[in-house]
């Protein structure tokens, strides 16, 4: 699989981590340069923040949308985050998920595997005020904060079909693909919401729940192209995933 779409989102922000070690680095914090919001408060902006999660992949498509279909994969995720002004982070991320369900009609007989990986620059808004992110804080920092998200960015997909109501397995065979050249690139974009839990000045744990959509209708190889499904709706997918958030050159 080429990989280079998948890491293209984090590329951007990669010479950000330069940066902010040799800004850390460079002396106290009285070198690091302050912005000022729209009341005149102080911040700075950083740091660095990388991510990295692990969770579960839900599938919505012409199968199903429900979770009694579900064969729930694995979902997996790294990434970068950069305050650039309280509230506001921009950042990048790479993902992969693996999906799969059987046929909500039983007559069909229908099922897929699917394995993807995606990679999205993205904006998270944080909506109540942190005081860690001033310069001046007045109060201690918040310890639950509650964010959204959106992003856009490409897909790799690869999915398989076959008839059938389990998971595949050695012996499954899988019928003849829609098209001839999986790993096929769609657009993606998530929206997500999560809650951050800080454990220390460096470190932070989310939970978040995100849902992408994409530009295929083939993300399952279920699609008007072979009469499989009369249905030309997109597909999309979810992802409920822990994260860790760690910041290594936070003062």
């Amino acid at each position: 699989m080429n990989i280079r779409p998948l890491s293209s989102a984090l590329m951007l922000l990669s010479g950000l981590a330069l940066t902010q070690q040799a800004t850390a680095q460079d002396g106290g914090p009285e070198r690091r340069r302050r912005y000022y919001d729209g009341n005149a408060r102080p911040y700075y902006r950083g740091p660095i923040r990388f991510t990295l999660g692990g969770g579960v992949g839900l599938y919505s498509g012409d199968l199903t949308s429900g979770l009694g279909e579900q064969f729930v994969g694995p979902s997996f995720s790294a990434g970068l985050l950069y305050k650039v002004r309280p509230h506001w982070h921009v950042g990048g991320e790479a993902s992969y998920v693996q999906l799969g369900a059987k046929d909500q009609l039983v007559e069909r007989n229908l099922a897929f595997r699917g394995r993807n990986g995606s990679g999205v620059v993205l904006v998270r808004f944080e909506p109540f005020r942190d005081e860690a992110a001033f310069a001046d804080p007045r109060r201690p920092a918040a310890l639950v904060k509650p964010y959204i998200k959106a992003g856009v960015g490409f897909l790799l997909y690869s999915p398989k079909a076959y008839n059938g109501t389990m998971r595949p397995d050695d012996n499954t065979v899988f019928l003849p693909s829609e098209r001839n050249d999986y790993p096929a690139m769609a657009l993606v974009v998530p929206v997500g919401i999560g809650l951050t839990l800080r454990l220390t000045s460096q470190l932070n744990a989310s939970i978040e729940g995100a849902y992408s959509f994409t530009t295929t209708d083939q993300l399952d190889d279920i699609s008007p192209v072979s009469g499989r499904s009369s249905s030309d709706r997109n597909d999309g997918f979810g992802q409920v995933e822990l994260k860790l958030e760690y910041a290594p050159w936070r003062r």
